[in-house]
Formats: C-alpha cells, sequence, structure tokens
C-alpha cells in the first residue's frame, strides 16, 4: 500500500517559467518519469510542478542493449539509449491522458540532424495540452560526424534558431556538462533563440566489472547522474546564471528540499529531480513539501526571492 504524502501545495511555493505557472518549482526530469502516466497510480501529478516526459524522436527507437543501468558508489549510471515510442505514438496514446491533470507538461524533443527535431516540434506544434519544448542537445549530429550539438556553438545557434522559428511553445534547452565552457555555450543557446536553460545532463562515465574486464554497461559509456555530481551541477547552474538573462532550470543530484534550495540559491528558478524517482517515484512532491519546510523556517515568503542570491560573485550585466 503506497503512503500518501501530503500536497506541497503552498502559495510560498508558486513560481513561473517561460510564462508557464507552477505550482511549486520541483518537475519530474525527462528520462526518469517515463511518459507520467505510467505513476499515476503511485504520484498525485497534480502534486508535481511539472513533467518533463522521455525524450522523443521522430520515430520509434529501441534503445542500447543491456544492462542499460548500474548504481555507482555515490549515484547511479545509464546508458539507456534514448528508447521511446517516437513523437506520433506519444501524441496518439500519451498526451490524451495527460490531459486530465492540471500540471504543465514538457516535451523533451531530440534528433540526430536539425530537420529530425524540426519534424518532432511539428508534429507537437499541433497536439494540445503542452506547456514547452525541452530540446536535448546531447545528441550526436551524424550529418558532422558525431559531434555533439552542445559541443559545437555554430551547430548549437543553427538548431536553437530553426527550431525557434518553428515553435509554438517556449523553448528550453537542455545543455550537456560534456562542454570546455558552459558560460559560452549558455550565451550562444540564449542569442539563438531559447526561452530558457535546463541543465546539466549527465556526465560521460565508464564503469569496469574488474572479473570479466569488460564494462558493466552494455553500451560501455554512461551517464552518470545523482549526489554524486551535485557539486559539480551547482557550479556549472551559477556560471548559467550569471551568464544569461533567461530562466535556467537546475538539475544534478537533487535529493532533498535543502537541495533544491541549493540550486535556487545558485541562479536556478526551478529544478528538476531525476535520479532520486528511480529510489521513489514520489520523491519529488517530497522534495517540494521540504522547500516548503525550509523557506518557513528561514522566514522566506516566496520561493522567488531564493533565486540568484549566493553571496558570492556577480552577475553580469
Amino acid at each position: 500500500m503506497v503512503q500518501a504524502v501530503p500536497s506541497p501545495v503552498s502559495p510560498r511555493l508558486a513560481t513561473e517559467i517561460c510564462g508557464i505557472g507552477l505550482r511549486n518549482p520541483v518537475l519530474a526530469a525527462s528520462g526518469t518519469f517515463a511518459y507520467g502516466v505510467e505513476f499515476a497510480s503511485v504520484v498525485d501529478l497534480d502534486q508535481l510542478g511539472g513533467i518533463v516526459v522521455k525524450g522523443l524522436s521522430r520515430n520509434p527507437m529501441d534503445g542500447n542493449p543491456a544492462p542499460r543501468v548500474y548504481e555507482a558508489e555515490a549515484g547511479m549510471m545509464n546508458s539507456v539509449g534514448l528508447q521511446n515510442i517516437g513523437v506520433r505514438a506519444f501524441v496518439d496514446e500519451k498526451l490524451p491522458a495527460l490531459r486530465r491533470y492540471s500540471t504543465p507538461i514538457i516535451a523533451n524533443v531530440f534528433g540526430y540532424e536539425i530537420d529530425d527535431y524540426l519534424e518532432v516540434v511539428r508534429v507537437l506544434n499541433d497536439a494540445e495540452g503542452l506547456a514547452a519544448y525541452e530540446l536535448n542537445v546531447s545528441c550526436p549530429n551524424t550529418k558532422h560526424g558525431g559531434i555533439l550539438f552542445c559541443a559545437d556553438a555554430g551547430l548549437l545557434a543553427q538548431l536553437v534558431s530553426a527550431v525557434r522559428r518553428i515553435a509554438s511553445r517556449p523553448i528550453i534547452v537542455k545543455l550537456s556538462p560534456n562542454v570546455p565552457s558552459i558560460p559560452t555555450i549558455a550565451k550562444v543557446a540564449e542569442d539563438a533563440g531559447a526561452h530558457a536553460l535546463s541543465l546539466v545532463n549527465t556526465f560521460v562515465s565508464l564503469a569496469i566489472d574488474p572479473h570479466t574486464r569488460k564494462p558493466r554497461l552494455g553500451a560501455g559509456f554512461g551517464g552518470l547522474s545523482g549526489p554524486a555530481i551535485k557539486p559539480i551541477a551547482l557550479r556549472m547552474v551559477h556560471e548559467a546564471w550569471r551568464t544569461v538573462k533567461i530562466p535556467v532550470i537546475g538539475l544534478g543530484g537533487i535529493g532533498s528540499g535543502t537541495d533544491a534550495a541549493e540550486f535556487l540559491i545558485a541562479g536556478a528558478s526551478a529544478v528538476q529531480v531525476g535520479t532520486a524517482t528511480f529510489w521513489d517515484p514520489r520523491s519529488p512532491v517530497r522534495i517540494a513539501r521540504e522547500l516548503d519546510s525550509f523557506l518557513q523556517a528561514e522566514k522566506i515568503q516566496s520561493v522567488r526571492s531564493l533565486t540568484g542570491t549566493l553571496d558570492w560573485g556577480k552577475k553580469e550585466s
């Protein structure tokens, strides 16, 4: 029997991103909460600040070979390979059920060339029940020798500007930490037309079984997430916030209300919870409740006033 979790609806937690009203700033991250509807029997979806659905591609994808997940010392590694049912099946099979809820739904979009992203967004433009698009720019661009969009400023600018021209909803660009300079790539995304940024995605990593001398994951390399990456993610969120004028959504190892508060202080206007939901799908609701308790204890009347209050460094003008 799943125990009910008290609702985190509180005036202190109300906020917004890109004009999208959020009952609280704690969202379920893409790739860790399926399409949302699968957890409706476990979590009251109307208690979430928002849901970023599993990444959507032009056509269905099977993903990477097993094993796909490995529990590391202070987090987890995954190499799921962006398995998904494809954008058209999502619109037909998943989105109708999501419309029953008042929680904002954000579609995570990815592709291997710009036309892939554009086709997914065109399909979503015609669908009702979505609040925004999150562009996963950590995918290899196969037309340019496997370069990641996020690692090439020119390609990133082309992608974001192309999507901005056709998108009927706000665009959030999800940045990878596997780049030389987060401030540089954040500014490129902003200048190309992003309405907001989310960061960070997982860190490229490798785990080895010393007995078999093989990788722990079927695809070899994987993405490291969880508590181990939190300090680095905080630094990158703060760097992005200091550089851009658009909102920043922080993620990376958030497992408690105080974790969420730290990301807000670093400059985030909202946060996404990912790895923690593997251990407990109700984590985003609990974290929102704990964040509300933190605000109350600190005598903070609105979560919005916490953003960018780190007493160190200055935001660029």
